[in-house]
């Protein structure tokens, strides 16, 4: 599955476009790897994703197409959040 869908679908970032814009600025990351909206994400994968200053650590679970509000967690579960240090 497409990264941008994931993220749409778990609900981590409510637009597909905004998934988009937010991997294009390389703030997303798949097992270490940067990642562009494009990419596919597989059952096991851990992402980083950086929201503002706050550092999102999660594996994912479970890829389906459509998914029930309530329950959208149960496609990743958060490792770790951090604050995000200064990358520049």
């Amino acid at each position: 599955m497409r990264l941008d869908k994931f993220l749409k679908i778990s609900r981590l970032i409510k637009r597909r476009t905004m998934a988009k814009e937010v991997a294009d600025q390389g703030r997303i990351t798949i097992n270490g790897n940067k990642a562009k909206a494009s990419s596919t994400v597989t059952s096991g994968d851990e992402l980083i994703i950086r929201f503002g200053q706050k550092l999102v650590t999660l594996k994912v679970n479970d890829l389906r197409e459509h998914v029930k509000k309530d329950e959208a967690q149960t496609l990743y579960t958060v490792l770790k959040e951090e604050k995000a240090g200064e990358e520049k």
